[in-house]
C-alpha cells in the first residue's frame, strides 16, 4: 500500500513540473518585460541604427546596382537583414544584464532559489524574443514607409513573429553563456563587440551568399543569422524565396537555441562564483 502511494505521489509530482517550469518561465519573462516598459529608452535607441541602414545605406547602394538581388529592389532585399541585424545587435548584449544582477545580489538570490535553472534561462530568452518584437515593429513601419510593401497576411506574420522571437531568443542566451565564462562587464562588452559585426557580416543579410568568397560562404552557412535572415526574408518580401527552405531555417534555430539552453542552465550558477 505504501509502494502503491509512492507512486502516485511521483506521478502526480511529475504531472506538475511543466506547469511548475511554465510559472517559472513567465515569472522571469514577466519581470524582464516590465524593466523594459518602465524605461523603454534602449529599444528607442536601439531604433536608431536600423533607420540609418535602411535610409541611408539601402538607398545609396540601391542606387549603385551593384549587388544582386534576384529581382527585388536593394532596400527590399535588405530590411529582413536589417531587422535581423536589430535582433542580434540587441540580444547579444543581453548578458550584461546578468552581471550587473550579481554584482547587485539579485542573482544569488534566483539561483538559491528551487526554481529549474533552465527555466530562468528560458525566462530571459522569452523577455528578449518580446524585445525583438519591439524591432520587428520598427523595421517593418520602416518598410512601408520606404514603399517596400511587406507581405501583411496572416500566415506570414505569425512566422515572422516566431522567427523574431526564436532568432532573439537564440542570441540572448548565446549572450548569457559569454556572460557566464567571462564574468566581468568589461571583458563581456569587448567580446559582444568583437562577435556582433563578424556575426552580421558573415551572413546573406545585406548581399547573397552566392557573390561571397568561397572561405566566407562556408562561415556564412554556419551562421545562424543566416538562417534567420533567410527566413524573415522569404517571410517578409513579396518575391523572395528562401536560399535554405523556411523548414530547415527553423530547425536550425531550434536546434542551435535549445543547445544554448542546455548550456546555459549548466553554466548559469559558476556565474556567482
Amino acid at each position: 500500500m505504501s509502494r502503491m502511494l509512492d507512486i502516485q505521489h511521483s506521478a502526480s509530482s511529475d504531472a506538475r513540473v511543466p506547469l511548475a517550469f511554465a510559472e517559472q518561465v513567465f515569472a522571469v519573462a514577466s519581470t524582464e518585460v516590465h524593466k523594459l516598459l518602465r524605461d523603454p529608452t534602449e529599444v528607442l535607441t536601439r531604433s536608431v541604427q536600423p533607420t540609418l541602414w535602411l535610409l541611408v545605406f539601402g538607398q545609396v547602394f540601391g542606387r549603385a546596382h551593384a549587388i544582386p538581388t534576384g529581382g527585388l529592389s536593394y532596400v527590399a532585399f535588405m530590411a529582413p537583414g536589417i531587422l535581423a541585424q536589430s535582433v542580434l545587435f540587441m540580444a547579444i548584449f543581453y548578458g550584461i544584464a546578468v552581471i550587473w544582477e550579481r554584482d547587485l545580489g539579485t542573482l544569488h538570490k534566483l539561483i538559491v532559489s528551487p526554481a529549474y535553472r533552465s527555466a530562468l534561462v528560458v525566462g530571459k530568452a522569452v523577455a528578449s524574443g518580446v524585445r525583438g518584437l519591439v524591432q520587428a515593429i520598427i523595421v517593418f513601419l520602416l518598410a512601408l514607409v520606404l514603399s517596400i510593401h511587406p507581405r501583411v497576411a496572416f500566415a506570414p506574420l505569425f512566422g515572422l513573429v516566431v522567427f523574431v522571437v526564436l532568432g532573439s531568443a537564440l542570441f540572448s542566451t548565446f549572450s548569457l553563456v559569454i556572460a557566464c565564462l567571462v564574468k566581468t562587464r568589461e571583458r563581456f562588452m569587448g567580446i559582444g563587440q568583437v562577435l556582433t559585426m563578424p556575426l552580421f557580416f558573415a551572413s546573406n543579410a545585406i548581399y547573397p551568399i552566392d557573390m561571397m568568397p568561397r572561405w566566407l560562404q562556408v562561415l556564412s552557412r554556419g551562421n545562424p543569422l543566416s538562417y534567420l535572415v533567410d527566413g524573415l526574408r522569404a517571410l517578409m518580401i513579396p518575391g523572395a524565396v528562401s536560399g535554405f527552405g523556411i523548414g530547415v531555417d527553423f530547425c536550425v534555430l531550434l536546434l542551435v537555441l535549445l543547445a544554448l539552453v542546455i548550456t546555459a542552465a549548466r553554466l548559469y550558477p559558476t556565474i556567482v562564483r
